[in-house]
Parts: C-alpha cells; structure tokens; sequence
C-alpha cells in the first residue's frame, strides 16, 4: 500500500511538470505582431478615408479585363488623365489619391488592390520626404513598400510588382540628397523581392547640369506635364516589353 501511495504521489508532481512541457508557452513572441503601418493608421485614415471611399465607389461603377495593369500611388498616378491613351495596348486601371505616402498607402493597401485582378502592378508614391516633420527614413519607406508589395503577391502572386522611383523635382530640390537615398532603399527592396522591378526615372528629367528639366513639370514645379508623362510611358512600356512579353 505504501508503494502504490508513494506511486500516485510521484505522478501527481510529474504530470503536470509534463503537461506543462507539451503546452505551448505563452509568451509576447506567441501573440500576432502590430502590423508594419499601425503607427500611421488613425492619421490616414482620419485624412484619406474619404478619398479611399471614392475609389471603392469607381471599383462598383468600372469594369477592366483581367489582364489590366493596376497603377496605385499618389498625386502623379490621380493626375495621369491620359493613362488609358498612353499605355495601350495595355489596359490600366487608375487609383492615385493626391498626397499618398506610404505610410498611409500601406494602411489602404488592401483596399487599393484586392478588389481587382491585375496582370501587374505598377506603384509611384513621392511623398514620404518633403523637407517636412512627418518625413519617414529611408528604412521606414523600404519597410512599408515591402509591406504593399506583400499584399499584392498574396493576393495575385504572379503579378509582377514594378516601382517607379521619386522623381527629381525643382520644388524638392533641397531634400532631393534624401529623397536620393529613399530611392536606393526601394531599390534594396525590390532587388530582394521575387518579380519585383525598380523602374529609374531621375535621369530622364535632369538636364546636363543635373537640374529638374523645367518643361517636364507644371507650373507647381512638382506634378508632370504631358512631356513628363511621355517619359514614364517610354520607360515603362519598354519594361513592360522585357517582363511581361
């Protein structure tokens, strides 16, 4: 008897030590993670929820094909009026709301994109460094474009991802050594991303001393005039021939 009590009391300890053992712990690293654009989210949303609510409206009126090419970003994608024109024979589909940056640009990411199926997404978003109080580092911007592009691979995962980098503009001229070093962070990003492509614009709109090209902007010195927009279209067409043939 004094066997079997000193048995029960022995597996009385070890059990539980056991179960203990078996059962996950709990600990900060078990719980899910903050998403990358938590910090941004009440801020963008009290500032661009009506815009985004604009753009869900335009995805219940158009239909596009399949095999459009999904444009999403800030006021430069917003003003391109004559994308469709341009890039065909490439169907497009336009969502650019003025000011994005991709802070908030992550925030709405799902909103931007799942609702369409896309044979590419093309991203331009020039506002995350303006020589202002809310700029974002260089490591901030990589983090939220790797974020985007994530969502679009989830989403259409062989849909190649292509980012236009910030252009040289007059109006920015004093931030550009940092918007600069933005670009080469996007670049990191997209040479370690699968399927993912940086498309290099700074060329194309300095002149020989290595100052924005005055008749490629409006008069704000910041957006594209119809000449700025033939340079992308040039250079993205011929990107689109290498990827996407």
């Amino acid at each position: 008897m004094r066997s079997l009590l000193l048995t029960v009391c022995l597996l009385s300890v070890l059990l539980p030590a056991a179960e203990a053992q078996d059962a996950p712990a709990t600990t900060a690293a078990d719980t899910s993670q903050k998403p990358v654009y938590a910090a941004y989210e009440a801020a963008a949303s009290k500032r661009w929820e009506s815009a985004i609510a604009a753009l869900e409206k335009l995805d219940q009126q158009q239909t596009h094909p399949d095999d459009a090419v999904l444009f999403v970003g800030s006021s430069s994608i917003r003003l391109w009026d004559t994308l469709a024109e341009d890039m065909w024979p490439y169907d497009t589909i336009r969502r650019g709301y003025g000011g994005a940056r991709y802070s908030d640009l992550a925030v709405f990411a799902k909103r931007l994109i799942e609702p369409h199926k896309y044979r590419a997404l093309v991203l331009f978003v020039a506002n995350d460094v303006t020589g202002g109080d809310q700029d974002r580092t260089p490591e901030e911007v990589a983090e939220l474009l790797r974020y985007v592009i994530h969502v679009s691979r989830a989403h259409q995962p062989d849909a190649p991802v292509f980012v236009l980098e910030v252009t040289p503009t007059a109006s920015r001229w004093k931030v550009w050594p940092e918007i600069r070093e933005v670009n080469a962070a996007m670049r990191d990003v997209c040479l370690t991303e699968p399927n993912t492509y940086l498309v290099p614009t700074a060329e194309y709109f300095l002149d020989e001393e290595n100052q924005p090209i005055e008749k490629l902007f409006r008069s704000d010195r910041l957006h594209l005039t119809h000449d700025g927009y033939k340079i992308w279209t040039e250079i993205l067409k011929r990107r689109f021939e290498e990827v996407l043939q």
